[in-house]
C-alpha cells in the first residue's frame, strides 16, 4: 500500500513538472526565477536527467542481452577449438586462438556489468523517486548510465572495425607542415588535441616524445596509445589538417597552413610481419655520427626505405640502438599499411608519388574567424564547435568515418 502511494506521489509531482515545464526560463545568476522557486527549477532538471536515465537503461536492455548470447557462444566456440588442439603443433596459431578467447572471455564480463550498472541505474532512479526528490541519487544513477553507455558505443563500434590491424593500438604522429612558428603551434595543438581525446577515452598512453625546430618549438610529436582498436578508430584521422584564418596583413582575406597526421598501427604482443633488405634502408644518422650529433633531441633516428621514399623515427627510447629499432619497427608498420591500401603485397613496386599523393591528401579543415567550422573532407561532417573539437572532441568525426566505411 505505501509503495503504491508512493509511486502514485511520484507521478503527480513527475505531472507538476511536465506543467511547469512551458514557463520556466533559464534560472538568473542570482537564483530567483519569475515567480517559480529554485526547488522548482531543480525538480525540472531532475526529471530531465530521469528520462536520460531511462532512456539510457532501455538502449541497454535491448542491446546486451542478445550481445551478450552472441559473445558467450564465441566464447564456448573458441574453447571448443582450443580443447581440439595441440597447442605445441602451431605456437602462433595457438598464441592467436588464446589471444581471441580471453578477448571473448573479456567482453563477456563487461557485457554483465553493463546490465548489472543497467539495473543499478533503474534501482537507483525508482528509489529517488521514493524518496520525492534526491539530488544526489539522481546524480549517481545518471553516472552510471553515461558510463553503460559510453561502453555500450564502443563496444558497437568495435564489431564495425574487422580489418586486419584495426584492433591493434596506434601511434599518432603530428608534423608540422613548414618551418616557422605558426607552423609549428598548429601541430602543437593537434599533438594536443588527440592527447586530450586519449585522456577522455580512459585509453592507456604508452610512451611520448616530441622533436624540437631549430625554433625551439615542436616540429614533430608522437603518441602511442596502446588500448585495442585504436588503430581502427583513428585510421580515418590521417592525412593533411589544415587550418584557415583571417590574414593579419591583409583584412578580409584568408591564410592557411597544416600539419600532417600520420597513425600508424602499434603491435604489441607480436612484431611486425614484414622483410626489408638493409640495403633498401637509409639510417641517419649512423653511430659514427650520432656521436659526434647534437643531443638537443635526444637520441632520435630517422630511416627511410629509399624505394618508396617513406619515412618513420624515434626518439623516446634511451639509446641509438633502441630508437633505431622502434624506427624500423614503425617503417614496417607504415609501408603495411600503405601496402594495404595500394592492394600490393610488394612494396618495392610502390612508387614514391603515389606515397607522396596517398600521405598528403587532406583530411580536415578548421576555419577561423567570425564563423568557426570544422569541415571532415572524408565523411563530409561539419561542426561549429571549433574549441570542444580542439579539446579532444573527436568522437563525431570517428563514429561518422566508421559507420560510413562499413554502410
Amino acid at each position: 500500500m505505501a509503495a503504491t502511494a508512493a509511486a502514485a506521489a511520484s507521478v503527480r509531482a513527475a505531472a507538476a513538472i511536465r506543467s511547469r515545464a512551458g514557463r520556466v526560463g533559464a534560472l538568473p545568476a542570482d537564483g530567483r526565477g519569475d515567480g517559480v522557486s529554485v526547488a522548482s527549477y531543480k525538480e525540472l532538471g531532475l526529471y530531465s536527467l530521469r528520462k536520460r536515465i531511462e532512456d539510457a537503461v532501455v538502449r541497454i536492455e535491448m542491446t546486451a542481452s542478445s550481445a551478450l548470447d552472441m559473445e558467450e557462444a564465441r566464447r564456448i566456440k573458441q574453447e571448443e577449438v582450443l580443447r581440439g588442439r595441440n597447442l605445441w603443433d602451431n605456437p602462433a596459431k595457438s598464441h592467436e586462438s588464446l589471444s581471441s578467447l580471453a578477448d571473448a572471455i573479456r567482453v563477456v564480463d563487461h557485457l554483465k556489468d553493463l546490465r548489472y550498472k543497467a539495473e543499478e541505474a533503474k534501482l537507483i532512479s525508482q528509489l529517488a523517486e521514493m524518496d520525492v526528490i534526491n539530488v544526489e541519487l539522481f546524480k549517481q544513477a545518471y553516472e552510471t548510465s553515461v558510463d553503460a553507455t559510453e561502453f555500450l558505443d564502443r563496444y558497437e563500434m568495435s564489431k564495425l572495425l574487422k580489418g586486419p590491424y584495426d584492433k591493434e593500438g596506434a601511434c599518432i604522429i603530428v608534423t608540422a607542415g613548414s618551418e616557422g612558428v605558426p607552423s609549428e603551434l598548429w601541430a602543437e595543438k593537434l599533438f594536443c588535441m588527440y592527447a586530450s581525446w586519449a585522456r577522455k577515452q580512459g585509453c592507456k598512453e604508452g610512451l611520448v616524445e616530441k622533436i624540437a625546430s631549430t625554433n625551439g618549438r615542436i616540429w614533430t610529436a608522437a603518441i602511442e596509445i596502446e588500448s585495442e582498436y585504436m588503430f581502427g578508430s583513428l585510421s580515418g584521422e590521417k592525412g593533411r589538417h589544415r587550418m584557415i584564418y583571417p590574414s593579419v596583413d591583409n583584412p578580409g582575406t584568408y591564410e592557411a597552413m597544416s600539419a600532417r597526421v600520420d597513425i600508424i598501427p602499434l603491435f604489441l604482443d607480436r612484431p611486425v610481419n614484414l622483410h626489408l633488405d638493409d640495403n633498401d634502408l637509409d639510417i641517419s644518422p649512423s653511430p659514427s655520427e650520432y656521436k659526434r650529433w647534437n643531443h638537443r633531441n635526444g637520441a632520435a633516428v630517422m630511416v627511410q626505405h629509399m624505394p618508396t621514399g617513406v619515412t618513420a623515427e624515434s626518439s623516446g627510447e634511451r639509446s641509438y640502438f633502441a630508437n633505431k629499432l622502434k624506427a624500423i619497427s614503425r617503417l614496417k608498420a607504415k609501408l603495411l599499411v600503405i601496402s594495404r591500401e595500394l592492394r600490393t603485397s610488394d612494396v618495392k613496386k610502390i612508387k614514391r608519388q603515389t606515397v607522396e599523393d596517398l600521405c598528403s591528401s587532406e583530411t580536415r579543415r578548421y576555419k577561423f574567424g567570425p564563423h568557426k567550422l570544422v569541415h571532415d573532407l572524408n565523411t563530409g561532417l561539419q561542426l561549429s564547435e571549433m574549441n570542444s573539437v580542439l579539446e579532444g572532441d573527436i568522437n563525431p568525426f570517428i563514429r561518422r568515418r566508421i559507420i560510413s566505411r562499413h554502410g
